[in-house]
């Protein structure tokens, strides 16, 4: 694939916007014909109509088509065919898994074994194709933390999207800010995959905003879930520093890995499950303090621009400060943790 300019990125990424922006309408006009809405019969749900799903069907297939297209119309390679295939085809079969999930209503069990079959796949052919963003040079070591990465960040982009715009908003400030690291370490093939991401999760946010006309559904957090993380993982930082190293990716996707982890261990706290929903997640809590909707989601979007904006401080500091900005940022994470789990659970 031959190599794309700053210019042919942002065309690629405005072209993904229309596609998706497009698609959605025709998606979400099914989705009412055909009863695929979200009914608000939970008590942890805060919409109160019911919204059409398959929202994710939409960004999938905008983003496998833009992909797609700019291969046959580039000068690709059959390795770099076989890479961009690597992240988007477990990715659609996640999405796959997810549809299933949103029109049958799986069990979070089987979702999460095939989950992790697929970041075992993933993990392999990252590490068996020295692929991967910052090895530590052991294949065991290697394949377990990429494992536990992408089934990891896939599940909390999937329990991140509990309320309009959260995670199609967090997914494209994370996509814009990785599209720029990768382009400025010269890495084209994770550049275009991250506009192209980018771009989509913007199209349908234009109608996943406050109040959301349509909602991604398991689909569309599944799909975008893997394929972030796949991207974000095959990232080589600049950083010398084997901690900020691996804080970047981190950082893209602190916010819904602070969601989960907050949600995850108040039900662990109360002895119930950690797959059962509830109103437990920041934006619930953020709402309790006394924020509206579109409030609450205003201070995630602001929250992962900040920590965004540190992954790039650490990318381009010098060697001699990248851990202590790394520590910083960690310790701002752990007090918001710690800040969080203290207020109230429901």
């Amino acid at each position: 694939m031959r190599s794309l300019s700053l210019m042919d990125h942002l065309l690629l990424g405005a072209l993904s916007l229309i596609t998706v922006s497009l698609l959605t309408p025709i998606m979400r006009h099914i989705a009412k014909l055909y009863g695929v809405v979200d009914v608000p019969s939970e008590r942890h749900k805060t919409h109160k109509n019911p919204v059409p799903y398959l929202g994710g069907v939409a960004i999938a297939l905008g983003v496998v088509i833009v992909t797609y297209v700019t291969l046959l119309a580039s000068e690709f390679t059959s390795n770099t065919l076989f890479l961009a295939s690597s992240v988007m085809i477990p990715a659609l079969i996640m999405g796959v898994v997810g549809l299933v999930d949103d029109l049958r209503n799986l069990r979070p069990w089987p979702r999460f074994l095939i989950q992790s079959f697929f970041g075992v796949a993933i993990s392999l052919v990252l590490v068996l194709t020295e692929t991967l963003g910052s090895p530590f040079g052991n294949y065991w070591i290697d394949f377990l933390l990429t494992t536990f990465f992408i089934v990891g960040i896939t599940n909390s982009i999937n329990f991140f999207d509990n309320i309009d715009g959260g995670a199609s908003g967090a997914l494209a400030i994370a996509s814009i800010f990785l599209f720029i690291l990768s382009w400025q370490g010269g890495q084209f093939l994770i550049a275009a995959l991250s506009i192209v991401l980018a771009g989509a999760t913007l199209g349908f946010l234009l109608w996943n905003k406050p109040p959301a006309r349509i909602y991604m559904g398991d689909a569309g957090a599944l799909f975008l879930g893997i394929l972030i993380a796949s991207l974000a993982i095959r990232f080589d930082p600049n950083p010398i520093d084997r901690i900020a190293s691996f804080a970047i990716p981190l950082l893209l996707l602190a916010v819904p890995i602070l969601d989960t982890s907050v949600a995850v261990s108040s039900r662990i706290r109360r002895g119930i499950s950690p797959f059962q929903g509830g109103r437990d997640h920041l934006s619930h809590r953020l709402m309790r303090m006394g924020f509206s909707k579109r409030q609450s989601v205003l201070i995630l979007w602001i929250s992962s621009i900040f920590f965004a904006f540190f992954a790039i401080a650490i990318s381009n500091a010098s060697y001699s400060i990248e851990r202590l900005v790394t520590i910083f940022v960690g310790a701002i994470w752990l007090m918001l943790f710690l800040g969080f789990l203290k207020t109230e659970d429901t």
